[in-house]
């Protein structure tokens, strides 16, 4: 079997939002070549285009398996249609060039049999080709105008009283078996998710937990473990009738969301990571007990998270935060009891297993703020390319928020709410 990369550049004399308009348009029909299209989705709800092109009586069909807006790429898979093809995995990226315009770079990983792989090298060269040129005729695509969110809904809170009590704000039931779950950061509550909550709850039933030992959520009985956190979702969903699970976290949320999925993927539909993923899971241990210690010391001093609330909303909000953002970073994290706050540091600093991404077999959206000290766009730019690499058949989806800083729910809700929106509107 053999194996090549074909790659191909082109300079456009368009401004890159204007081209990538066009090419995110995963079934437009724009490249010459094309002579019908159609739209399915996958069994996750991934999208597929099924094509013919002109001349030919074969049906191809190509998955979605990458976007982002924010850094405009899109990448696909084939599915059907190549003879022979044993692999085609293709990525496209628009970006800025210095002398005006834009670049666009196409490239394939091909996997055949020696005899084939030419020919389809050959074939793809042309195809990306063609493509190009053609983006270099089509006019300016504004971009779509953008719906009104959904009217807000109303929010009640429930607590189940076994032991550890667990708190939760939960929209009115919608007559399914499916559940999306908002988990926050270390320093929340499940009142950071209120805008969330209002906006989703309209098209799927959603429910912010608060995590044990903070808001109306007690404490265990012993040091909790993300186990713990993993069972509380179970119980979470089992009272709430819940088979199926959209999960959203944020932070410390991502790590206990992503730990769930590791070990109940069969149960999730979606799983949405914000301001991080991996935790400190990937972290050796000294650097965990390094973040530990430095983290406990005004608590061994006799502090209390209030206390050092002030440092902590520095460190999480952007520049250009406003002071009711600053005022709603301060109010969760002063209210945490310091018994909690250590609670948590401990088992954030104590993970149980390095994450294996190949068992991500859900759509996955990972979003993170443009100003994320604690989780940099950087960073999570590359823990979305490694889940694309190593997910069976992905659906990954990365987006850097605009302006925002670590708390990237609160600070631009309503961008936040637009990209959650879009993955649950494509849902089964």
């Amino acid at each position: 079997m053999g194996r090549d990369v074909v790659q191909v550049q082109g300079h456009l004399p368009h401004a890159p939002d204007d081209v990538w308009q066009t090419l995110r348009d995963f079934c437009g029909v724009w490249h010459p070549w094309i002579a019908t299209m159609r739209e399915e989705r996958g069994p996750g709800g991934a999208r597929i285009r099924a094509f013919t092109v002109t001349g030919e009586d074969t049906l191809y069909r190509e998955q979605q398996t990458y976007l982002s807006d924010s850094d405009r790429v899109l990448g696909y898979t084939h599915l059907q249609g190549i003879r022979e093809c044993e692999a085609y995995d293709a990525r496209v990226t628009v970006t800025p060039a210095e002398t005006g315009g834009c670049h666009v770079g196409w490239t394939a990983r091909v996997k055949a049999p020696a005899g084939r792989l030419r020919q389809i090298c050959d074939g793809t060269r042309a195809v990306f080709e063609a493509g190009i040129a053609a983006l270099a005729q089509l006019p300016a695509r504004a971009p779509e105008p953008r719906a009104a969110l959904p009217a807000p809904v109303a929010v009640e809170t429930l607590i189940f009283d076994d032991l550890p009590r667990l708190a939760l704000s939960v929209t009115p039931e919608r007559g399914d078996d499916r559940l999306c779950l908002f988990l926050h950061g270390i320093g929340g509550a499940r009142t950071n998710w209120l805008d969330q909550l209002q906006a989703v709850g309209g098209t799927i039933r959603a429910a912010a937990l608060d995590l044990r030992g903070y808001g109306d959520s007690s404490l265990g009985a012993r040091q909790s473990t993300v186990d713990d956190y993993c069972a509380d979702i179970l119980r979470v969903a089992a009272r709430l009738g819940a088979r199926r699970l959209v999960l959203v976290g944020l932070s410390y949320g991502s790590w206990i969301a992503t730990s769930f999925a590791m070990h109940h993927p069969e149960m999730l539909d979606a799983l949405v990571l914000s301001g991080g993923c991996t935790g400190m899971s990937e972290a050796g241990p000294d650097e965990r007990e390094a973040f530990r210690l430095s983290r406990e010391v005004p608590l061994n001093a006799g502090q209390v998270p209030a206390d050092f609330a002030p440092a902590v909303v520095k460190v999480l909000a952007s520049p250009g935060a406003g002071e009711a953002v600053r005022q709603r970073l301060y109010d969760s994290m002063a209210a945490i009891p310091a018994a909690t706050y250590r609670d948590a540091l401990n088992c954030f600093t104590n993970p149980l297993e390095r994450f294996d991404f190949s068992r991500l077999t859900m759509p996955v959206l990972l979003m993170t703020g443009e100003h994320d000290r604690l989780a940099p766009p950087a960073e999570i730019r590359g823990v979305a390319g490694r889940i694309w690499d190593a997910a069976p058949r992905p659906d990954v989806r990365f987006e850097v928020i605009a302006g925002a800083g670590h708390v990237c729910n609160i600070e631009a809700p309503e961008t936040f709410s637009r990209h959650l929106l879009d993955l649950i509107g494509r849902l089964p």
